[in-house]
């Protein structure tokens, strides 16, 4: 009796499962499906999660990655707008976003399909993107007139453009120059270019310099001018002041030369010893001689 209970339990559960798997299927977080019904894509789906379906042969569900595929060209050759080969290599990443046009679109949802599409969508682009553009944009000697970001730019919106209006259901990411390259016929000419451009940038930032150092040196000299011319100026104010002061004590000189003359070597002598000081000297010399002049009228005792 138990061994029959437990039969029907493990039968039970048997027909349990195999009816989740008929009637049941999960979307992962990295997958996009598409559900058919006797072979025509009827529902989409683009969200995570468990849902229910007939079972085969009424529906079945075809799932897709729905991660960034990568995805590069081939190294092929186009001609600039100044009519230079140039060899460039563009890499892409996309995506699936619209599983129920995706599916049909390419026999069953083939990814490699897809990018046998993709890669003549992408030559045809980056051939007609490349032709509007000089070689100077892709070879230069000063980096900020390159243009890479402008031409990837237009390059990724031209390809994006022709995926919608073959309502393929896939969206560019991203977009990229990966490589850019020269024949052999032209690469001495392009080298040459850029050493002419580079000699001409050289004497520029040189012609540059000579004139902001002629700029500096102006700016010294009339600064310098301007200093002396007011540097003579209180020198002569100076000049005139001591010349009044002169005149003004000069009749009291004339009328007592000896006492004027004491009283300039007492100033003199008054000054040097201002401060604290051991003086080394001869009483010969003035002002010091007073020293000399009052030890010889000093009183005797």
């Amino acid at each position: 009796m138990k061994r029959n209970v437990l039969t029907l339990v493990v039968g039970a559960v048997l027909i349990v499962i195999f009816g989740l798997l008929l009637f049941t299927f999960q979307v992962r977080q990295t997958e996009v499906a598409v559900v058919t019904t006797f072979g025509e894509p009827t529902r989409p789906i683009v969200a995570p999660n468990l849902y229910f379906k007939w079972p085969w042969p009424i529906q079945k569900v075809y799932k897709f990655d729905q991660r960034i595929q990568n995805f590069e060209d081939q190294f092929t050759e186009d001609l600039t707008a100044d009519s230079n080969p140039l060899l460039t290599m563009v890499y892409v990443g996309w995506r699936i976003t619209e599983p129920q046009t995706f599916f049909p679109k390419f026999a069953g949802g083939s990814v490699a399909a897809a990018e046998r599409m993709l890669e003549g969508i992408l030559r045809s682009a980056k051939s007609g993107v490349v032709g509007k553009h000089p070689l100077s944009d892709f070879v230069n000697a000063n980096e900020r007139e390159l243009k890479f970001d402008a031409i990837e730019a237009e390059i990724k919106a031209l390809v994006q453009s022709q995926l919608q209006a073959n309502n393929c259901g896939i969206q560019i990411e991203f977009l990229g120059i990966k490589k850019i390259g020269l024949p052999e016929s032209v690469t001495q000419t392009v080298f040459d270019r850029m050493t002419s451009e580079r000699t001409v940038l050289a004497e520029k930032l040189k012609f540059e310099g000579q004139a902001e150092a002629d700029k500096i040196r102006s700016a010294a000299d009339r600064k310098a001018s301007e200093m002396l011319a007011n540097a003579e100026a209180e020198a002569t104010r100076i000049i005139g002041r001591g010349e009044a002061a002169a005149a003004a004590v000069l009749p009291v000189f004339e009328q007592n030369p000896e006492l004027a003359n004491f009283l300039v070597r007492l100033k003199a002598l008054e000054a040097s010893l201002k401060e604290r000081s051991t003086l080394i000297l001869d009483q010969r010399t003035p002002p010091f001689d007073l020293f000399q002049s009052l030890s010889t009228n000093a009183p005797t005792k």
